[in-house]
């Protein structure tokens, strides 16, 4: 039997701006580890209807109001587990479901000073979470097409090399690109971008099956 369970935070954004001190500090942190767990309700898995709110930050540091500084942290995970025989191993080519794309709304804190700037900071979050998701797609994209019938059980290393290289590069201009999420309309504009190329992806979703290459 072969179990994997990997988890790949490719999403923790941390923006917090101090007006008086005119500083900013962006953090991005990505982290791999064997251990997840999840409570009912609080670990929310991406879908194209899910919206992000200001109800989902959670987290007891969350404060709106009375601060003169903002801070956004979206606890987005891509998570990749899968439990099988050796047989049904070397059988599967289709990961699809295995990847999941989900953020914990205890973990998640938003800090503004008033409630319109939450919801710019909410937008960039909407934005986050939507990227997760097409780096997920693009991680299984690589699983389907470097599966083959005899490849190691650690075939998804390599799977995952590039997404974590292109990933970061993206984060970096989108986070320069909105101001650290202050420019609404450069949110907005970077969000369709992120959405189009999610739908350019239709085969990858986690239900999805996709479909042979005619030879």
């Amino acid at each position: 039997m072969i179990f994997i369970s990997l988890q790949l935070t490719v999403i923790q954004i941390i923006l917090i701006y101090f007006f008086n001190m005119k500083f900013i500090l962006f953090c991005l942190f990505l982290q791999l580890f064997f251990v997840s767990f999840t409570f009912a309700q609080d670990v929310i898995e991406w879908s194209p209807d899910y919206k992000v709110s200001i109800s989902d930050f959670q987290s007891k540091s969350t404060q709106i109001g009375h601060v003169n500084q903002y801070s956004i942290l979206l606890a987005a995970h891509m998570d990749f587990s899968f439990h099988m025989s050796t047989y049904e191993f070397m059988l599967t080519k289709n990961f699809n479901s295995k990847v999941a794309t989900t953020f914990t709304r205890s973990a998640s804190v938003l800090i503004a000073p008033d409630s319109n700037f939450a919801q710019k900071l909410v937008k960039y979050a909407q934005l986050s979470f939507d990227l997760t998701e097409l780096y997920a797609r693009k991680f299984r994209k690589n699983l389907y097409e470097s599966k083959g019938f005899l490849s190691e059980v650690n075939f998804f290393q390599e799977a995952y090399k590039p997404i974590e290289i292109e990933y970061n590069a993206r984060i970096a201009e989108i986070g320069k690109l909105t101001g650290l999420g202050q420019s609404e309309v450069r949110i907005e504009e970077a969000h369709q971008q992120v959405l189009k190329e999610i739908e350019e992806l239709p085969d990858f979703c986690k239900t999805c099956k996709p479909k042979k290459k005619k030879k």
